[in-house]
């Protein structure tokens, strides 16, 4: 079962999404004693400041937090990508979506979501949004591997459920995971 929590701004949205029917199979977001954990400093394509991501090991898999800033208003797809790389304009060096088991994008996919699906960040006027979800059965070894991985944001929503990408537009901003 994948659950997502989504928290907007300060407060927390007890948002819950049920991506199959496994219920009580696997326990996640308890955190690992000694967990380890990584980072990604997210900047825009003109090199400004955008926030940053963790992924954190806990009890079942890895819990991903994006608090960002300086953002345009609105919502955006936030998605872990599979190469360590964020070259500008375009942040298309990331590569696609983290996918190690080979599903299709998005929660509301039933052949999805896979380990890069994170929910939805939504950004208020102030230009800020903070998004977490805990992906069951993901490794941070797994993430960081030979060729790293990147936490990108897209100029637009993410539909849950289109592959590759949920029609989630351009890349906004990218960030390359280092492990704490």
């Amino acid at each position: 079962m994948r659950r997502m929590v989504m928290m907007a701004g300060a407060g927390l949205l007890g948002l819950s999404l049920a991506g199959c029917n496994d219920e009580g199979k696997i326990a996640t977001g308890t955190p690992v004693a000694g967990g380890a954990s990584a980072t990604a400093m997210l900047a825009t394509a003109s090199g400004g400041s955008a926030g940053r991501a963790t992924a954190t090991e806990v009890a079942g898999g890895v819990r991903f937090t994006v608090d960002a800033s300086a953002m345009p208003p609105g919502t955006h797809g936030a998605h872990v990508h599979m190469v360590g790389r964020c070259d500008a304009p375009d942040f298309a060096t990331a590569g696609g979506h983290w996918n190690p088991t080979q599903a299709k994008h998005g929660a509301m996919n039933p052949q999805g979501p896979h380990h890069g699906d994170l929910p939805n960040l939504v950004i208020g006027n102030d230009g800020r949004g903070t998004v977490g979800a805990t992906i069951p059965g993901a490794t941070l070894a797994g993430m960081l591997d030979a060729d790293g991985a990147a936490m990108v944001i897209h100029a637009q929503a993410d539909d849950l459920k289109t592959d590759p990408s949920g029609n989630s537009g351009g890349r906004i901003a990218c960030g390359v995971f280092q492990p704490a």
